[in-house]
């Protein structure tokens, strides 16, 4: 595992020469697309472009905060980023080509790297608001997430698994996690839908400003929707006054790039993430869920030639 000295920085732009980098290609570019700034993506990508910057030769990176899932994958598609985060029934969707997922046409163009970590489903909404169970959310106010992001995709799978809708909301905002918290800091907003990875710093800013609910979603969800989704439990303590275990469902995330992408440098993006998990996990705790052995669980698209290839090096591909 190769150490580096100088800390993530979590800017747009990360790039700097190592002492001795790896080859990829000359002058290569890589955009990294992630979420919004107070998400899990961003931290992570802009930690992500800061090692590639330092370990994969001749190669500048960029941070871009996007909408997420949905957005990334359509802007891979169209050749404007490298690589990607993205949920995977998002990249399902878009392997589909779902028009209602935000998908007219097929993806052809994308490409697996990794399976990294699970996104957990969080309902969290203000204790002054009265509601402690998912039903209490009939006629109460809630954001989603961002239009057709893949937080969004995830809030319109759970209400029709638990036989609700949005029509059984009394207000829906479709806003990013930021915002979706500073209306509940506000008393203009009851709660909070959001599908990231725990601890995710929104919520730990709303836990610490005034007294949270975390809503349970039961395990049986996770069976009526099938894979991608699975049940978990957000541990005890994750957010402030949180003191028991919620049962919830999680979904995983995964890296994906383009068959644009050359060959060496999918297998140098696949490379330096897995030899630098540590450094990664300065910039968020949910790097510590990376595992290789585990990358390739359930991926649903292709597999990059330069991501496989480094698949059989490590003996998981034969």
């Amino acid at each position: 595992m190769i150490q580096f000295a100088s800390a993530i920085r979590a800017t747009a732009l990360a790039a700097c020469a190592a002492a001795t980098p790896t080859l990829a290609g000359a002058q290569d570019f890589v955009n990294v697309l992630t979420g919004g700034t107070s998400g899990v993506y961003y931290p992570l990508g802009a930690g992500l472009a800061n090692i590639y910057g330092e370990t994969i030769d001749g190669v500048r990176t960029q941070v871009q905060s996007t909408k997420a899932s949905v957005e990334n994958l359509n802007l891979l598609q169209e050749g404007r980023g490298e690589i990607a985060f993205a949920l995977g029934d998002s990249v399902a969707a878009a392997w589909a080509g779902d028009e209602e997922a935000g998908f007219p046409q097929k993806l052809d163009q994308l490409r697996g790297i990794a399976g990294i970590y699970p996104n957990y489903i969080q309902v969290v909404t203000s204790q002054e608001s009265g509601i402690t169970d998912f039903a209490g959310l009939a006629g109460k106010s809630l954001s989603v997430g961002a239009p057709a992001s893949g937080t969004e995709l995830n809030a319109r799978a759970i209400f029709g698994a638990m036989d609700m809708s949005y029509d059984d909301l009394g207000k829906v905002e479709y806003l990013p996690f930021a915002e979706s918290v500073e209306l509940i800091k506000n008393r203009q907003l009851d709660g909070t839908l959001q599908s990231a990875g725990l601890g995710v710093a929104s919520i730990r800013d709303l836990a610490s400003s005034l007294p949270i609910n975390v809503v349970a979603i039961p395990a049986e969800v996770a069976q009526t929707l099938g894979a991608p989704y699975v049940a978990a439990t957000i541990p005890a303590g994750t957010y402030d006054g949180q003191e028991t275990d919620v049962p919830t469902v999680a979904v995983s995330n995964y890296l994906v790039t383009s068959a644009a992408v050359s060959d060496d440098l999918a297998y140098q993006m696949t490379k330096q993430l897995f030899e630098n998990l540590d450094t990664l996990k300065a910039s968020h705790q949910a790097a510590a869920l990376i595992d290789v052995e585990k990358a390739l669980d359930g991926m649903p698209i292709p597999l990059h030639p330069g991501a496989e290839r480094y698949y059989r090096e490590q003996g998981l591909i034969e």
